[in-house]
């Protein structure tokens, strides 16, 4: 089996994927795909290099078969189908102690600080493990990491039927937010200046707009008859997103932040004084978030195929890193970890 390896400098090596046995309290796996997060573009840039240790096997958002099992691990069995809650919380913390271990104040992110998916064998921690329906294809199962994100954030923003909800930035992650939040009876409006993602989005059946062509607080004010949008989800990461996210909410509406902004950005607190406005973060996932995700995805509840741009090889990663850098069309990419 081979892995792909993050060598710096925007460079991904092709080697073997060494067959880990696992300890008393793991599994190994047998990786069918993992999908190309915003995450692993950081690394693949560079941003990441005095947190990962180069070399390093990157990735997390897989989908998968158990193949080997710890002594000690229950409740599993080989064959079992099985995606991954990359994370790994210290259990000492107080964020772990009051029962939110994934913001742990030490929290390591499996295929960040310690090997990832882009390999044919991958050994994790048990507790890692989410079952998988059989009838749901590993393709298609390996967008629930990021399903499971969006799950988090809509759960986060307290999202509730027939309430107005404008979502910053159409990324997979913003578009899939748009998504369950129109699947719980949410009307959205998803902002995006991107002309393939705006189709994209279009063609799955949610309302666009492109605030560089038309004004976006005119437009959420319009909608709503002049009140604001109930909750607005901020996923650009953009300086221009956290200067209109504040003119676009209620009086006391939410706004979620989402994206994670490379510098601080400047926000008009004074809107938030004004307006009596929630603010909160919403950071990866907890358990039940993974849960919900692989019942949307398991009830087809969601259109997660036209979500996948592209299937490619192993030996491929290197090449789509750089055109999804270069801004391709392109929204998922799948990475066939089997095929090299």
């Amino acid at each position: 089996m081979k892995a792909a390896y993050y060598s710096g400098n925007r460079k991904i090596t092709i080697g073997d994927s060494p067959l880990i046995p696992p300890g008393p309290e793991e599994v190994r796996l047998k990786v069918a795909y993992c999908g190309i997060c915003g995450t692993d573009l950081h690394i693949f840039k560079g941003g990441m290099d005095k947190r990962v240790s180069i070399p390093q096997v990157i990735g997390h958002e897989m989908a998968g078969e158990i193949v080997e099992i710890g002594r000690n691990v229950q409740g599993w069995s080989i064959g079992d189908r099985v995606v991954v809650r990359p994370l790994a919380p210290c259990g000492k913390c107080l964020a772990c102690k009051s029962g939110f271990s994934h913001i742990c104040y030490n929290l390591k992110f499996i295929g960040i600080d310690t090997p990832g998916a882009f390999q044919g064998s991958w050994t994790v921690p048990a507790y890692t493990l989410h079952k998988l329906p059989p009838h749901l294809p590993l393709d298609e199962a390996a967008l629930i990491e990021p399903l499971a994100v969006a799950c988090h954030d809509i759960r986060r923003g307290e999202v509730k039927p027939g309430e107005d909800v404008a979502v910053i930035g159409g990324g997979p992650i913003g578009l899939l937010i748009s998504l369950v939040a129109a699947l719980e009876g949410a009307k959205v409006l998803l902002a995006e200046i991107n002309p393939f993602r705006l189709n994209l989005a279009q063609e799955l059946g949610l309302e666009t707009v492109n605030p560089q062509k038309t004004d976006l607080v005119a437009l959420v004010n319009e909608r709503t008859a002049g009140a604001g949008a109930d909750v607005v989800f901020e996923v650009s990461g953009s300086a221009q997103g956290a200067t209109i996210m504040t003119q676009l909410v209620r009086a006391r509406g939410r706004i979620v932040i989402v994206a994670i902004f490379g510098e601080m950005p400047k926000v008009d607190l004074f809107r938030f004084f004004w307006r009596e406005l929630h603010l909160c973060g919403a950071r990866v996932y907890e358990p039940e978030d993974f849960e919900k995700a692989i019942s949307l995805a398991a009830g087809r509840k969601l259109p997660l195929t036209k979500l996948i741009s592209e299937r490619r090889p192993l030996s491929q990663l290197g090449q789509a890193l750089a055109e999804i850098e270069a801004n391709a069309n392109l929204m998922k990419v799948l990475i066939a970890t089997q095929e090299e």
